[in-house]
């Protein structure tokens, strides 16, 4: 019944924003504790990250929630989110785990609470390339050497057995879709849109996907994380944060056209056609299945043998994990 009700005040949200995005009214929605602050701040990379939709149109769950005070932070100190996060400038991050493996083993004061959603990512390459061995000698393309991006194409190249300090060359800069429909690189890993907007280009073929392929379809692509002075000083607010996140998060399922029109009303992706089949091909179903602690084992092992931490898993997971919200909103929202 209460799932129900959600969908409901979702719909009614929305349908009462119209044009002007997905915006919907306070309610009481459980009976406990208000939040102990109604502030929280937000990542977003606008048009380059729609497998975050459901984090981009949760803002009517939030203000259930009791948040009043909702902002979407797109630019901060350093390239990525997890330096945000460090500084402060956001609250929450929802990020690849080597990003929150990364922060954690380096002493940033970070809490993963979850895992969020599979098979985001995508290797792109051209015909010369027909598996991830055959980036032996190839050039990739990434944004910045020791990028999270960077990071997580090593640690696939790295998994197969190659040397990717000098089995591959690293190209940065550009758009990487447009180098390598130009020869000037041979593969990337694309985040969504870019595996839409390949596939609908006709630009290379997918030689790796997450959402399918093991290992890496076992373990989520995307989770969560809070600053941990955020979620010890509020953890009232930080369960119904992580609860409204979830319960977008199921959207993308229930109502995929309603999660893929919001995002591009709210300007954080420009085609609904991609966002849409974005949330077709990300796996958001399997937050209720897979343990969130074996994907943090998992690439901190990895990023281990890549030589890119020194701290194991046993380590990370003490320092910068807490699962007790998870499993508290598990029991609540158990269809």
């Amino acid at each position: 019944m209460l799932v129900m009700q959600d969908r409901r005040r979702f719909l009614a949200g929305a349908a009462a924003a119209g044009a002007a995005g997905l915006v919907g009214t306070a309610t009481q929605a459980w009976a406990e504790p208000p939040p102990e602050t109604t502030k929280v701040r937000f990542p977003v990379f606008i048009n380059a990250s729609d497998c975050q939709a459901p984090m981009y149109v949760s803002e009517p769950l939030l203000r259930a929630e009791g948040f009043t005070d909702i902002s979407f932070v797109s630019s901060g100190t350093g390239p990525d989110s997890a330096d945000w996060l460090a500084h402060d400038e956001i609250d929450f991050d929802w990020n690849f785990p080597p990003a929150h493996v990364r922060s954690i083993a380096n002493g940033v004061p970070i809490t993963v609470l979850a895992g969020m959603h599979v098979g985001c990512l995508e290797l792109i390459a051209n015909d010369s390339i027909q598996g991830v061995l055959d980036l032996k000698g190839k050039r990739a393309g990434v944004d910045a050497l020791n990028g999270v991006p960077h990071f997580l194409l090593m640690i696939v190249a790295a998994y197969v057995g190659l040397d990717p300090a000098n089995d591959i060359e690293w190209i940065t800069g550009g758009d990487p879709l447009q180098m390598l429909a130009h020869g000037k690189i041979d593969a990337f890993l694309a985040t969504p849109p870019q595996p839409q907007v390949a596939r609908d280009r006709k630009i290379g073929h997918v030689i790796l996907n997450t959402s399918i392929d093991r290992p890496w379809s076992q373990y989520y692509c995307c989770m969560l994380s809070a600053s941990t002075a955020y979620a010890r000083q509020y953890p009232v607010a930080t369960k119904r944060i992580l609860r409204a996140l979830l319960k977008a998060v199921d959207f993308c399922i229930s109502d995929p056209e309603l999660v893929a029109k919001g995002v591009v009303d709210k300007g954080f992706a420009s085609s609904y056609d991609y966002a849409l089949q974005a949330m077709s091909d990300v796996r958001y179903d399997k937050w209720r299945e897979y343990d969130p602690e074996d994907s943090i084992r998992f690439y901190t092992l990895r990023m281990q043998e890549t030589g890119l931490v020194q701290a194991g898993p046993n380590k990370v997971i003490a320092d910068g994990t807490d699962w007790h919200f998870l499993e508290e909103i598990k029991r609540e929202l158990k269809t």
